[in-house]
């Protein structure tokens, strides 16, 4: 019987002893490791490269920080992140920092084996209710970004729809630099590029633009 080794990440001593007893049992699952933070977190995965690892997205020093160090250092290991949140901007920076599994932590501690077996067969795992609104997500954005390079007949990067999308939704250089584990001076970098693409004069011009 194949045995898969799972780090569990949260900073809650008492929440981490939970997991591991939900994934005990199921024989196939062993917690290899336990972390209180997202450098705890990065070192006990470097350490025991693990199959799978389970990280609470608001440990100290940010789960999606973790996952996105662990998912590039190591990339045959599987990510899920467990959340209490079930914003969609979560969600999305989670997936952007290569996490393939999203669980609420309301999750039954029964099924929480099974949507990891899933997630070790190349699943995803994530809640019906933010799969739609992922699907929403994409689907309302989609034709605003081709009306934008059909308009001004420029084409931008994924970096910079990122930016664009932060933008306008009233996001500050702050806000968006700490999303996408960027710069400010990035950010801006980002949006000087974005306004002469578009040939537009100003940040306000670029919120118009989405409001077509």
């Amino acid at each position: 019987m194949t045995q898969f080794r799972v780090l569990v990440a949260d900073n809650n001593p008492q929440t981490r002893a939970s997991l591991g007893d939900a994934l005990e049992q199921d024989k196939r699952l062993t917690v290899c490791a336990e972390a209180a933070d997202a450098a705890a977190a990065i070192d006990a995965a470097l350490q025991e490269r693990p199959d799978l690892c389970l990280l609470d997205i608001g440990i100290a020093g940010s789960g999606i920080s973790a996952a996105r160090e662990i998912t590039t250092r190591l990339p045959e290991t599987k990510v899920v992140m467990l959340t209490g949140s079930s914003d969609d901007d979560d969600l999305l920076n989670a997936l952007r920092a290569g996490a393939v599994g999203y669980l609420l932590k309301d999750t039954d501690p029964a099924r929480l084996p099974r949507a990891l077996h899933a997630v070790l067969r190349g699943e995803a795992a994530i809640p019906r209710g933010l799969v739609t609104s992922l699907v929403s997500e994409f689907r309302d954005h989609g034709p605003r970004r081709r009306t934008i390079i059909t308009d001004a007949g420029h084409d931008l990067t994924s970096r910079e729809w990122q930016v664009l999308h932060l933008l306008q939704r009233g996001h500050s250089t702050a806000e968006i630099a700490e999303r996408l584990f960027v710069s400010r001076v990035t950010v801006r970098t980002h949006v000087a590029a974005i306004l002469r693409k578009l040939r537009v004069p100003d940040r306000d011009s670029l919120r118009q633009l989405g409001e077509r």
